[in-house]
């Protein structure tokens, strides 16, 4: 029986995508896969650094993995060994360190330390500093386990520098896949059945920046004169010409990168969904400079126009912070009067946390944890309301639904999945099949914003 490895993951779709491409290579290296319980031979633990909460969860992961097997080897891996390798390199229950510009050499990590695991050298190996890395590190085809929808990463990294994040620290600079690579895989996807792309990265606006300016440390330029925008907007075209591809979805884009040209670009893309997540995190110019964000409210306002000029009723969705230093109640409450100006289809309501080594860590003004939970339920609260207002606008239309998994209710057979305008749906079907889109008809909006709905035709879009 070969070795057995058990893998979780903590955080963000990157994480998600990066943990399956190291258990893909591990198995590939002749290693099985064990549930994350009692039994594995190492465990392998993605870990996330974007909040306190975050930091605290990875460290219980490795603990708990730890305490399941005190004979395995538990390796830490990702954005929280960037931020706190010292701590960890301290912790009795890790044995591995593993980088963000590692991950990819897993299994021949593994085998080195097989060898030394008596020795003090395997957890005190010297990482590689993820400042200093300039080329993205191919994973190769990953199948993400879900049974029609594949994560795509097309970038990692980012040039930004907000007050706030940690992410340019522990993800490095911007580093592009190139598109051949990117091909390559969303061919050997298509081949296993998979029919909807997500592209994800960790600043896909940014996709291309270091192929224009090699070697520099560019932030991404305005969108109106970026060449940014024709970088990820060749790459989409590429994808939407390979034959099987149904749809493409578009992780977070940085509110710059909207312009007509682009946006128009994207709407002559049929396969391209109506849907848009643009990162906005305040509905307040001050907070916005504190933050270091690159565009005011009516920038912001202005891009969502230009967004709904060219397409019917688009899914527009964001992240708003609650609770950033410095935040008084007047700024609070104008974020909360743009949020329902801009009426999204739904918002990512997040507490500020501090995360130490940024500017925002040590500004003055810190807001009470008891006022920031305060706000973000007054965020949650409209959010809600703004869900279920954006889902019943499409009571009584037809729409193309792309259904994901089956179960049982009540003996009936229900599919679930997603419209092209991230809608949950609901359909009671024996027949229809999954991994294909269907048009169906809206009846009803059910609590929580999913919708009832019923089949009107059948039909596969095979690319």
């Amino acid at each position: 029986m070969g070795r057995k490895a058990a893998f979780h993951s903590l955080g963000c779709k990157v994480n998600s995508y990066e943990t399956d491409a190291m258990r893909k290579a591990l198995l590939d290296a002749g290693w099985e896969e064990a549930p994350f319980a009692p039994g594995a031979d190492v465990y392998v633990i993605n870990t996330c650094t974007v909040t306190n909460i975050a930091d605290r969860k990875s460290r219980q992961m490795l603990h708990k993995a730890k305490e399941m097997n005190p004979a395995a080897i538990v390796a830490a891996c990702g954005c929280y060994v960037e931020d706190a390798a010292g701590r960890l390199e301290a912790d009795p229950a890790v044995d591995l360190l593993i980088g963000n510009a590692e991950k990819g050499k897993l299994p021949q990590i593994l085998e080195s330390c097989l060898k030394e695991r008596d020795s003090e050298r395997m957890k005190s190996r010297v990482l590689p500093r993820i400042s200093s890395v300039r080329t993205y590190e191919e994973l190769g085809a990953v199948s993400s386990g879900e049974h029609t929808r594949a994560f795509l990463k097309i970038q990692d990294g980012c040039n930004q520098f907000c007050s706030y994040c940690m992410i340019p620290y522990v993800r490095g600079r911007v580093r592009s896949r190139r598109p051949e690579d990117v091909l390559r895989e969303v061919r050997a996807l298509v081949a296993e059945g998979y029919r909807e792309f997500v592209l994800t990265g960790i600043h896909i606006s940014s996709y291309g920046l270091d192929f224009d300016y090699p070697g520099m440390n560019r932030q991404t330029p305005d969108a109106a004169e970026a060449l940014t925008n024709y970088r990820l907007l060749e790459l989409i075209r590429a994808i939407a010409a390979e034959e099987g591809v149904s749809r493409i979805r578009l992780g977070s884009l940085e509110p710059g990168i909207v312009t007509e040209d682009f946006i128009e670009g994207l709407c002559g893309e049929e396969k391209v969904c109506p849907s848009f997540h643009l990162s906005m995190q305040s509905g307040c110019d001050e907070t916005l400079l504190r933050m270091r964000r690159k565009y005011r409210t009516k920038d912001f306002a202005d891009k969502c126009r230009i967004i709904r000029k060219f397409y019917r009723d688009p899914a527009i969705m964001t992240d708003i912070i609650a609770g950033f230093p410095g935040e008084t109640e007047e700024e609070f409450l104008k974020t909360l009067a743009f949020v329902r100006e801009i009426h999204f289809s739904r918002a990512h309501i997040f507490k500020y946390s501090v995360r130490k080594g940024t500017l925002a860590a040590g500004m003055d003004g810190q807001v009470p944890e008891k006022l920031k939970k305060e706000r973000a339920d007054m965020l949650a609260e409209t959010d809600r309301a703004e869900r279920m207002a954006y889902a019943e606008r499409f009571v009584g239309q037809e729409v193309l639904a792309l259904f994901e998994e089956a179960f049982l209710r009540g003996g009936e057979r229900i599919l679930k999945g997603y419209t092209r305008e991230y809608i949950p749906v609901e359909l009671a079907s024996r027949e229809v099949p999954l991994g294909r889109e269907v048009r169906v008809r809206v009846k009803e909006i059910l609590p929580g914003g999913i919708a009832s709905v019923q089949k009107v035709e059948l039909r596969e879009r095979s690319g």
